[in-house]
């Protein structure tokens, strides 16, 4: 269905092991993964332990290390590893012909949470 996925800009906006934010209007930051094997992924951009900012972590693998406290958070789930208690909401994300796109009704389901 066509508007079902918003468009948030080229895959080169987001060098490998970084991440980018996207403001929500009215909700949560969202952070925009590009890991060095070439994958992509979104979720909240706040830490289950202390709502530290995942976008400003470590990259390694498909996890991201908080900067605050070091929790390593699961970029395909958004689950807490190792002892770690806890979980990110994430936010369904494909790649089209070298474009970033995000599922319009998780990022508009978290501006109206």
């Amino acid at each position: 269905m066509i508007g079902e996925w918003l468009d948030i800009g080229p895959v080169g906006q987001i060098s490998p092991g970084n991440a980018r934010t996207l403001p929500v209007v009215g909700g949560e930051e969202i952070a925009v993964f590009h890991t060095l094997d070439n994958q992509f992924y979104a979720l909240v951009n706040k830490c289950p332990h202390k709502q530290g900012p995942l976008s400003q972590g470590i990259v390694h693998g498909s996890v991201v290390t908080c900067p605050l406290h070091s929790w390593n958070i699961s970029l395909k789930t958004g689950e807490a590893q190792g002892e770690d208690k806890g979980c990110v909401p994430t936010i369904p994300l494909k790649v089209d012909a070298g474009r970033i796109y995000l599922l319009r009704e998780a990022v508009i389901r978290r501006s109206a949470a």
